[in-house]
Parts: C-alpha cells; structure tokens; sequence
C-alpha cells in the first residue's frame, strides 16, 4: 500500500518535471532524492526553525553571505562588507547579477535583480510582531527597529546596531537571513509558505504537504563553479517525507533515496561496529560519513541557592557536582551506547567543530572514579552515606543513555532515580526552572562560541533567556560583555576559552559527549559538502 503510493507520487514527479523540458531532455534529467522525516510546515524563511526547513530553504534562497565548509563567512550576494570602527554599522557591497525567480508578480520572464531594498524589507519583517517569525530573536535584542536596515542604493545596504555584536556577521548566514522580494510576499500573504520565491540554486514547483515536493534547477542562478560551470548541475531536487526513520532507511538502501542523515538507535548496530566503522554487510553499498557536528549533550544542573528546590539539594554543593563529572566512563558510554558517534566531553560547553575549540585551552573532566569518591567525602558523604537519592529527568529516548549514569554514579555511591518525561513536558519544565537535574543538549544556532557562552550570561537568566542553570558569576559576565567589544576572532576566542574555564570549574553541567553527524550518500552522488552545521548544500552535487 505505502509503496504503491510512494509509485504514484513518483510519476506525478516525473509529470512535474516533465512539463519543464522536452520528451529527450526528460530521459537525461538528475533528480536529487531526499526525506524530510520531521515534516515540514512553511518554506518562508522567517519560519525556517528546524532541519528540515534549513535544508530546504538553503537550495531556494540566498542571504548577504554564506559559510563554507568549515564554518568560515563567505560572500554571496554581499560580494564585500565592512565595519565601522565604533562597530555599530555594517556595510554591505552588494552584487547587481542576483535575480528572483521568476513568478507572475514580476515583469518580463527573467524575475527581477535582488536589491538592497529587498534586504531592507526582509530583515524588517523577522522583527515584525505582525509576522510573528520564529527568527524575530537574531535583530530584536540588536536593533532599535526597522530604520536600523537601510538601503543607501541599490547595491548597498547598511545595518545599525544599538551595540557592538561581533558575532552578527555568523548570525547572518541563518536561514532566516534569506532576501525575499516584498511584492511577491504581500501578494500570497500568509499563503507564501507554500508559494516560496528566493534568488537560490533551486526554484519551487510542487509540494503536496506530508507526501511530496518538488524544487527544479534554476537556470539563470549566478554562482559558478571552480571551472566556471554554472551551478547547480542537478536538474530537480524530489523531497518525500516518511516519518518511520526504518522505513525511511530501506528506501536508501532500495537505492530510492540519494541522501539518508542520522541513524535511529533501532537499527544503529545493523549499519555501525561499536568503533563506528560500517559494518561488512553495507561495506561498498554507500558512502558513510561520521564527522563533528555542533551539538553538546549534558546534563544540566541548577544551581541558583535562591530557588526553594535547590536550598536543600546536595547538588548545591560544588564538590558534590565535580564528582559526578568525574565518576562517568565517557569513552565506553560512546562506544558501546553510540557505536563510537560521539567525542568524549572532556573539553568545554563549546563543542568540537566550532571555530575556537581548544581541548588544551580548555578543561573539563575526565573519568576519575577515585577523585569522585574523594569529592564526596569532601562534601561530607562518605561513599554516598547520607546522600539523599538524586531524581534524573530525561525523556524515553535516552533512557539507555541516561540509565547507563545512573549505574556510574551508583558506583562511587551517589543513588539517583531516573524520572522520564514526555520531550515536551521536560523543556517546559527545563525551562521554568522546575527541575534539578535534567538531560539537555545544545546545538548552535550560528557558528560562534557566544551561542553556548551565553546559557551562563546571568542577565540571560529564567525568564529572559536559556541560562537554564541559573548560573551566575560576575566575572564571567564582565568578560562576556567585554567580549561584543573584541572584533578580532583570536583575541575573542581566548576569552570565549576563559568563560568556558569558569564554567567547568563550577560544573553547572557535566558535558557527556560533542555529538557527531552521520551523513550516508549513494556511490553515484559526489559534490556534497560536509560541515558541522549539517546545512545541506546540493549547487555542487553530480548525480552519475
């Protein structure tokens, strides 16, 4: 049933591309199969909050600028910029050769250039309480309102910030950074979620929602390849959206999908040895890739003595905190509960991959059971006598991961209980500072160690912000605020290094491991890009 279906949806695909070209051309056409397993529910950018949208929105539209892969600011259609030296007021040079795709609003048949104008507005719209855009957090707290986005000309645009923000230029290469033409919007209105029109390597054709999408090349796109090819070399990108992973895994492996990210613990062993190799049943069947991604996972522990749930809870105690980062086999939890997909915590909040990292600038903790049990009877709890038991929240799917430290802290006598709470549940609960101790995990928003520095920035506390910990140290505030004053990326990241010093000395959180992406493409597929964002980029992609 769902493969006839899976059938059907196929030749309306082919129907779709097909309407595009020629009977010849049809036959030689590269379609670029993928799965959105988390659905997908707009493709405007001012909603672009999830994966799924990322990826999308990435192949329909452009911003100022662009990472590459290894997280580094690029132009785009800002081919230069510069800063002013108060740094309030960026400067952005823009290119002329940018057109829209074309759509029924715009005159003649090419779209139309993309202008300075058109930043002006986009940026304007995320803080728009009108529109409510799920983005509105990058400009809000920078800007003092629409004006600070200003067009000088066509080709030069300027943004003006209440203060200094080095950061901004990463921020700017989110998604919701995209330009989108202002007539074209306020046209469709709330219906341009599902009538998308940006200036990127891929146009929108179709999407019948939870079943299929269809995006096709857009042939006057502007960027250029190294040999000067113009990009992208796929004809079509064809989208399905089964949410069962396992179903969705068999479709790659049926060669029905081109791409497949992330694997499901279901079935992690079938396809990874616990050293993280692929194992001799899929060996030569596809292309495996297992590198950093910016993610932290954690547990998070309040620390706030002025909050009634952590007066009397021995976690207030520093000692009683260091051990528990101490008393976990991190190596063997990887291995043996990740098939090796992770990287030992050992380091910092900042996690591997992003620009800055340093695990000899910065110290975490490593497996000491002994010095655990030391800390404990420091504390006043000799081999946990007294302790009271310690309640764990986590949600069912790290059950196993979460039981697993259950049994390392039980070893150098600190008892706990595991509590599962519904995901939702939990980060409302996470969020209001409802529990004690709790699994977590943080994954960037942008390229720069600030993203993580600022869970620890007092003034960022519940409710104004994620300091879910309530961690507060004047000193890490004075050299995180000093530190939107250093616009020199290496001076930066040596504060940046300080700040996560502080915080591990202080063990708000014990880092459990820097997850790693796992990316898996068809032998035939080349041109793709690795980066620890997971952005999928599909201009380069070939398709034999």
């Amino acid at each position: 049933m769902y493969t006839a279906r899976l059938g059907i949806l196929w030749l309306l695909c082919v129907a779709v591309f097909s309407a595009c070209r020629s009977a010849d051309d049809t036959s030689r056409k590269t379609i670029f199969n993928i799965n959105l397993d988390q659905g997908l529910t707009s493709l405007d950018p001012a909603f672009a909050r999830n994966q799924n949208a990322l990826w999308i929105d990435n192949q329909i539209y452009n911003g100022l600028v662009q990472i590459d892969d290894s997280l580094h600011i690029k132009p785009c259609i800002a081919k230069s910029w510069a800063l002013s030296p108060d740094g309030l007021t960026y400067t952005f040079h823009l290119r002329n050769d940018v057109y829209f795709h074309n759509d029924e609003q715009f005159t003649g048949s090419k779209g139309r250039i993309a202008t300075a104008a058109d930043f002006a507005y986009s940026f304007g719209r995320l803080i728009d309480p009108k529109v409510a855009s799920s983005g509105s957090w990058i400009f809000s707290d920078k800007v003092s309102g629409k004006d600070a986005f200003a067009a000088l000309n066509d080709t030069t645009f300027q943004i003006k910030l209440k203060q200094p923000f080095p950061p901004l230029m990463s921020l700017l290469t989110a998604q919701y950074c995209s330009v989108v033409p202002r007539e074209v919007v306020e046209h469709y209105g709330k219906d341009f979620r599902s009538h998308p029109v940006g200036t990127g390597p891929f146009k929108f054709k179709y999407w019948k929602e939870g079943e299929v999408m269809a995006l096709l090349k857009n042939e006057n796109y502007w960027e250029r390849d190294k040999q000067g090819n113009r990009l992208p070399h796929l004809d079509a990108v064809k989208a399905t959206f089964i949410s069962d992973k396992q179903t969705a895994f068999m479709e790659f492996i049926k060669q029905k999908l081109d791409f497949f990210n992330g694997i499901d613990g279901s079935y992690r062993d079938d396809i990874l040895t616990k050293s993280g190799r692929i194992t001799h049943k899929y060996q030569g069947k596809f292309k495996l890739h297992v590198s950093p991604t910016l993610n932290t996972e954690y547990l998070g522990i309040l620390v706030d003595t002025s909050l009634s749930i952590v007066k009397n809870s021995p976690l207030r105690m520093l000692k009683v905190r260091q051990a528990i980062n101490y008393a976990i086999n991190k190596p063997r939890m990887i291995k043996y509960l990740r098939n090796s997909c992770g990287a030992p915590g050992y380091a910092g909040f900042i996690p591997q991959g992003m620009p800055g990292f340093d695990t000899s600038a910065v110290r975490g903790y490593h497996y000491n059971p002994e010095k655990a049990k030391r800390l404990l009877t420091e504390a006043g709890f000799p081999q946990g006598k007294n302790l009271p038991e310690i309640i764990l929240s986590t949600t069912t799917s790290y059950r196993d991961l979460i039981e697993y430290i259950q049994g390392e802290l039980q070893q150098i006598g600190i008892r706990t209980r595991v509590e599962l709470v519904q995901g939702a549940s939990l980060r409302e609960l996470i969020a209001k500072n409802g529990v004690n101790f709790f699994r977590a995990s943080w994954i960037a928003d942008y390229a720069d160690g600030e993203n993580y520095l600022s869970v620890f920035y007092s003034k960022n506390k519940i409710p104004f912000g994620p300091n879910y910990t309530g961690f507060h140290n004047k000193q890490f505030d004075a050299l995180f605020e000093q530190a939107y004053h250093v616009t020199d990326d290496a001076r930066r990241f040596k504060l940046y290094q300080q700040m996560d010093n502080m915080v591990m000395q202080q063990a708000p959180v014990v880092i459990l491991y820097y997850d790693k992406l796992v990316n898996m493409y068809q032998n035939n597929i080349s041109g793709y890009h690795l980066n620890a964002q997971n952005l999928l980029v599909l201009k380069d992609v070939r398709k034999k």
